[in-house]
C-alpha cells in the first residue's frame, strides 16, 4: 500500500467534485472554489498579456469555457489514477500479470472514466473491481454534467448578447435613450386639450410623452431578471466579452440605469413614464449588480460622470433643475460606483460606448 498516494487521491477527487457540484448545481453559489480561481486569473492575465485589446478579450469566455471544463476532466482523471497507485498491484497486465506502471494507470482510468469496456488491465481484487465501477461512474456522470453545463453557458452569453444590442438600440448613452422615448410635441398637445376638460385631470398614459416606452422597458426588465439569474448560476458569463460596445451588457446595463435615473429623478413627476415600469426595471438592475460578489467584481473608487441633463432640453424635453438632480445622484453613489466597476472589469469605458 502507498498511503500517500491514496490520500492524494481521494483529496484531488473531493476537491474537483466539490468544484464542479458547486459551480453547476448550486445557484447561488458562483463559481467553485477552483474554477472560480482559475476564472479570474485567465482573465487578468490575458487583459495583462493583450493591453486590454477588444478582439483578444472576445476570447477570454471561450478560453476560460474550455479550460474549466477541461480541469475538472483532468483533476477526475489524477484523483483515480492516484488512488489506483495508492493499492499494492491494484491493476495488472491482462497478458502478462505485471503490475501496472504509471502510463498504465493512466490508461486503464482514462478508457474506464469514457467507457464500460475491459482494455489492456484488470483489477486485482473485489476491491478495486468495485473502485473501477466508480471510476465509470464518475467519469460519466461528471463529464455529461461539465457539458450539459457548457451548453447553458452558450444559450446564456447570446441571450446576453440579444439584451445588450436591445439596449443599444434605443441609446448608447443614457441621454440618447431618453430622447428616443420622448414623443414630443404630439403628447404635448394632447396634454394641453387634456388640461382643459371639465375635470382638469392629468393627462391619460396614452397622453403620456413617454407612453411608448412601456412595452420596451417592461422586456428589458423582464431580460435582464433572467440575465442576473443566468450571472448567478454562471459566473462565468461576466468575462464573455464582447468586442463591441452595442453587444456587451456591461456597457448596456450602465446605459439603462442612468436613463432609469433620468426618467424618476430627472423628469418633472407629471412627465415621467409608467412609475411601476421604472421601479421593476431598476429593481431587475438591482438583482444584476448583487451578482458581482461570485465574479469577484468591486464598485469603482470614485463615481461615474452623471448624464447632462442638458442634452434633454435641447429637444425640449422637460428636466428637473440641475440642484435637485444632483442631490439624488448622491444618494445613488454606492450603485453607480458598482455599474463602473462592471464597466471596467469588462475593460470598457463608461458610455457612450467607444
Amino acid at each position: 500500500m502507498q498511503p500517500l498516494f491514496l490520500l492524494a487521491g481521494l483529496v484531488v477527487l473531493a476537491a474537483v467534485i466539490i468544484d464542479l457540484l458547486w459551480t453547476t448545481l448550486w445557484v447561488d453559489g458562483g463559481s467553485g472554489p477552483l474554477s472560480g480561481r482559475l476564472t479570474t486569473g485567465v482573465w487578468h492575465g490575458l487583459r495583462r498579456a493583450t493591453g486590454d485589446h477588444p478582439r483578444a478579450l472576445s476570447l477570454a469566455g471561450p478560453i476560460i469555457l474550455a479550460l474549466t471544463l477541461a480541469m475538472w476532466i483532468g483533476l477526475i482523471w489524477l484523483g483515480w489514477t492516484l488512488l489506483f497507485a495508492g493499492g499494492t498491484a491494484a491493476l495488472v497486465d491482462s497478458q502478462t500479470g505485471d503490475p501496472a506502471t504509471w502510463a498504465g494507470r493512466l490508461y486503464y482510468v482514462a478508457y474506464t472514466m469514457f467507457t464500460s469496456g475491459n482494455g489492456d488491465y484488470t483489477p486485482t481484487s473485489s476491491v478495486w473491481e468495485l473502485v473501477s465501477s466508480f471510476t465509470t461512474a464518475t467519469g460519466m456522470a461528471f463529464v455529461t454534467l461539465g457539458v450539459s453545463y457548457v451548453l447553458s453557458v452558450l444559450g446564456a452569453v447570446s441571450e446576453k448578447r440579444a439584451f445588450a444590442s436591445d439596449v443599444t438600440g434605443l441609446g448608447e448613452r443614457s441621454e440618447a435613450f431618453v430622447r428616443t422615448s420622448w414623443t414630443g410635441g404630439a403628447a404635448a398637445a394632447d396634454s394641453e386639450i387634456d388640461s382643459r376638460r371639465p375635470d382638469g385631470g392629468r393627462a391619460s398614459e396614452a397622453q403620456n410623452p413617454f407612453s411608448g416606452l412601456d412595452l420596451p422597458l417592461e422586456s428589458l426588465a423582464s431580460q435582464l431578471s433572467l440575465l442576473a439569474e443566468q450571472h448567478k448560476s454562471y459566473p462565468i458569463l461576466h468575462y464573455y466579452h464582447s468586442d463591441q460596445a452595442a453587444q456587451a451588457s456591461a456597457v448596456a446595463v450602465p446605459i439603462l440605469d442612468d436613463s432609469l435615473t433620468l426618467f424618476r429623478h430627472g423628469i418633472p413627476d407629471e412627465e415621467q413614464p409608467n412609475p411601476t415600469l421604472i421601479e421593476d426595471a431598476r429593481t431587475s438592475v438591482h438583482r444584476y449588480l448583487e451578482t458581482l460578489d461570485t465574479a469577484f467584481i468591486d464598485p469603482a473608487a470614485e463615481e461615474p460622470p452623471a448624464p447632462e441633463l442638458e442634452r434633454l432640453r435641447e429637444e425640449g424635453i422637460p428636466t428637473v433643475s440641475d440642484e435637485e438632480f444632483d442631490a439624488a445622484l448622491e444618494e445613488l453613489s454606492e450603485r453607480r460606483r458598482k455599474l463602473l466597476g462592471v464597466v471596467r472589469a469588462d475593460a470598457w469605458e463608461w458610455p457612450p460606448a467607444k
